[in-house]
């Protein structure tokens, strides 16, 4: 797989979603356990149910008992995001666990799970951008200022694409290290949390 398979799977997550549009529904995912377009789908999966967690605790009218349902529901679902994230990666290094790396190899700023997690929560904003470009609803100016911003997505998108690819190619020529990193996210964890451990009876 490359990016623009990538794309295309993050494209066809939001449709399926799209299909049942339940924060609690769980995917119907046909890809084989264990594969990364398995990992892929459940991830953008995730995201695209974070998203719209994150339009309702948004709301100006919520219940404060209500905003910390959501807001409870969003912090787990930014681990379950964290985790398999952290599985992508791991496939990554699998796969590239063999190659020797050449003595000028470098560095990237990111791994290639978390540049992919990019490619997911772009593709979630072209999605919602592109339903602001056909409200009826709207005004003429805001029309317009969501093709802009579509138009701009899109480039991203295109250039996300490529570096991914380039970087996935690096890696294999021995150009890139692959290293694996853990977010190792302090504020979940009852061990780490001072809030939490400090709780305790």
């Amino acid at each position: 797989m490359v990016s623009e398979d990538y794309n295309q799977l993050f494209d066809q997550v939001i449709h399926d979603y799209h299909q049942v549009n339940k924060i609690d529904s769980n995917p119907v995912n046909l890809h084989p356990a264990g594969t990364l377009s398995y990992l892929l789908y459940q991830k953008c999966w995730i995201d695209t149910a974070q998203w719209h967690m994150e339009d309702e605790v948004r709301n100006p009218n919520i219940e404060p008992a209500e905003a910390l349902k959501w807001k409870r529901m969003i912090d787990q679902s930014n681990q379950d995001r964290t985790d398999i994230v952290e599985q992508i990666d791991d496939y990554f290094y699998q796969r590239y666990q063999h190659i020797t790396a050449k003595p000028s190899a470098r560095f990237n700023t990111e791994s290639p799970a978390w540049a992919i997690d990019r490619l997911s929560i772009l593709a979630l904003k072209i999605y919602h951008m592109r339903e602001e470009t056909l409200r009826t609803d709207s005004d003429a100016a805001h029309l317009v200022k969501c093709q802009n911003k579509l138009a701009t997505l899109l480039q991203q998108r295109t250039d996300l694409s490529l570096a991914i690819n380039q970087l996935l190619d690096d890696i294999e020529n021995g150009d890139r290290l692959m290293r694996v990193y853990r977010q190792m996210k302090m504020y979940n964890d009852p061990l780490l949390n001072p809030v939490l451990y400090g709780n305790k009876q």
